[in-house]
């Protein structure tokens, strides 16, 4: 592959990104590493099942398992929406993934994994249950240049009534695409890039995992279940696995390059004719200037040579 820049667009939004691999050789010296885990904070804890506020607990998976859980939905003590607050209404939610502190989302089972994401397409449909809630985020933050604060796994759920700007912009830009061709712009994406292969990562009958065209990060990759789905609470438990296993592989090769990330999942309650995605974006380029002045974003590492990187533990799903 040439080393020069190019300039891609992404699918669906005139959004730019450059691809630069030849920046990948500047000098620097920042580099991620593998949270380490302090004893003396693990010890006092407030997410292991020991030290859990289980009055504060709103949904256990599996259910009714007190305090043999595996996955647990607690309320957010430190909430930026809330219900009874006008000024900012919404809702937060903080889904601990794991009741074994040392353990991140790239050490459980797959099994396990499918049953954090169950927890978010239980909290997605009870929230939707919920006006004027419109918007859900389901999100991992993990290591410190994603934005993680605390040491024991965790996920959030995010709800609010307002629509983000850029979710407003995706929106519109499918509505126009469905206009115009009569199709979901995802499932055609999906069929393209199953197709072409160079940016397929893995498959199976459900899943589909891709590096997309227009990356904005060094090893994106985003995890689409092939049925046209409006959100993951619409997954059954057979699709939730293969999810599960798509994620999975590629949490255990970030994990290998000691890179932060964030897991984004997104759905619209008024809109329900979405096609949900799963999109994992690592930490590993700082934005500094062009980007934080321009909006332009530069990408050091090809999607296509990402794909290769993600492929090379493929005997390991």
């Amino acid at each position: 592959m040439s080393k020069r820049s190019a300039i891609r667009r992404d699918y669906l939004l005139a959004q730019e990104v450059i691809i630069s691999p030849g920046r990948a050789a500047r000098p620097k010296n920042h580099k991620a590493t593998k949270p380490k885990i302090d004893q003396r904070v693990a010890t006092s804890c407030f997410f292991c099942p020991e030290k859990l506020d289980y009055n504060n607990v709103i949904e256990l998976l599996p259910p009714n398992s007190a305090k043999k859980w595996q996955v647990a939905a607690i309320n957010n003590i430190y909430p930026a929406v809330e219900m009874d607050n006008q000024q900012a209404l919404g809702k937060q939610e903080v889904i601990i993934d794991t009741p074994r502190h040392e353990q991140s989302l790239a050490d459980v089972t797959i099994d396990e994994l499918a049953m954090v994401l169950k927890m978010y397409a239980q909290r997605t449909i009870a929230l939707s249950k919920q006006p004027p809630l419109d918007y859900i985020l389901c999100f991992k933050n993990y290591g410190h240049d994603a934005g993680a604060s605390l040491e024991h796994s965790h996920s959030q759920v995010f709800a609010t009534k307002i629509l983000p700007l850029a979710i407003r912009a995706e929106l519109s830009a499918a509505r126009r695409y469905r206009r115009r061709t009569g199709h979901c712009p995802y499932c055609d994406m999906i069929a393209k890039e199953v197709m072409a292969a160079e940016r397929l990562i893995w498959q199976d009958h459900n899943v589909a995992v891709i590096a997309p065209y227009a990356s904005r990060f060094p090893y994106e990759a985003w995890i689409f279940p092939k049925r046209h789905q409006d959100n993951i609470g619409q997954a059954s438990q057979v699709e939730l696995r293969s999810l599960a296993s798509g994620l999975s592989l590629i949490l255990k090769q970030l994990q290998t390059l000691g890179m932060a990330y964030n897991i984004c999942l997104h759905q619209v309650i008024s809109a329900t004719d979405q096609h949900f995605v799963i999109k994992v974006q690592p930490r590993g380029n700082i934005w500094a200037g062009v980007e934080i002045g321009s909006g332009l974003i530069v990408n050091s590492m090809p999607p296509e040579e990402a794909t290769v990187f993600y492929r090379s533990n493929l005997s390991n799903i």
